[in-house]
């Protein structure tokens, strides 16, 4: 079985519009799939669907959602209920702001438990019926490190991608029988556009067109998800990522919170975290 018979014919990707997520699209296209290309800008994702159908000869179907708004959901399986979905990739989720909870009104985190964990959570339910009355289909949440300890400016960030990781497991549990491969994907610090943008403004990248020296290329990331799809149900991007979840694993919960607090400090070039205004996103 081919893999866009195994996935096929049709995929949706959620974040398209750059880094992760229309990498991600394009990959799927050279795979023999059409895509769903998801995010908040029409124009650009129109352009970035344009570019994926010369490039790979695959339908495209630009879709702008703010997947913030309660009826997201509903808006986008409206918006496909003439195509059948094979495969979901939620690469939605970042946090732009990386900021003190209470820096921002209480709806800001209200926002990203939505876009993070309810929406994801009932595209999945919506999606998977079909693919297990196939019997094939995949779906890929990505997640962070981020969700394996609390720490400064992630209150909520962090909370929603620890649901996310575990939500994907559960989903391997009860579907990897029936067909359907579910990969809960944990990234760290990645490099894309908009953690250039982020690292620029805040003076640790001399110009946009300076990749971050500590980060992984969207590419490593992209050729981990596949090579991992079909043995879920978490895979973590990066042996540097890998080999600092194994040493949490080895901490009291206390120890780990305080190590996550003292890098986070350390990340902002502050010994007070109190202070720190700003950090790398630690996700798409």
């Amino acid at each position: 079985m081919t893999f866009a018979q195994r996935y096929g014919p049709w995929a949706l990707v959620a974040g398209a519009s750059e880094g992760v997520g229309s990498a991600f699209a394009e990959a799927l296209a050279e795979r023999g799939l059409n895509v769903v290309l998801l995010a908040r800008r029409q124009a650009v994702l129109d352009e970035v669907a344009a570019g994926i159908a010369a490039r790979t000869g695959a339908r495209t179907r630009a879709l702008a959602v703010d997947l913030a708004t309660p009826d997201a959901a509903a808006t986008i399986a409206a918006a496909t209920a003439d195509l059948d979905i094979g495969f979901l990739v939620y690469c939605a989720g970042a946090d732009p702001n990386f900021e003190h909870f209470l820096a921002h009104p209480v709806q800001a985190a209200q926002a990203m438990v939505h876009r993070n964990c309810t929406v994801p959570m009932q595209l999945c339910h919506h999606y998977t019926r079909g693919m297990v009355e196939r019997g094939t289909g995949g779906v890929i949440l990505l997640g962070s490190g981020a969700g394996f300890a609390g720490a400064p400016n992630m209150v909520a960030y962090g909370a929603t991608k620890a649901f996310s990781m575990v939500f994907a497991e559960a989903l391997w549990a009860e579907l990897h029988d029936q067909g359907v491969d579910v990969l809960g994907l944990i990234l760290g610090k990645t490099d894309t556009p908009a953690l250039r943008r982020l690292e620029h403004a805040r003076g640790q990248l001399p110009t946009l067109d300076a990749p971050p020296s500590d980060a992984a290329s969207v590419r490593d990331v992209i050729t981990e998800a596949f090579d991992h799809l079909d043995t879920g149900p978490t895979w973590i991007v990066g042996e540097q990522l890998r080999q600092a979840v194994a040493l949490m694993s080895t901490l009291p919960r206390n120890d780990l919170v305080a190590a996550m607090v003292q890098a986070t400090a350390d990340a902002m070039h502050t010994t007070d975290p109190k202070h720190t205004t700003g950090a790398t996103s630690a996700e798409e």
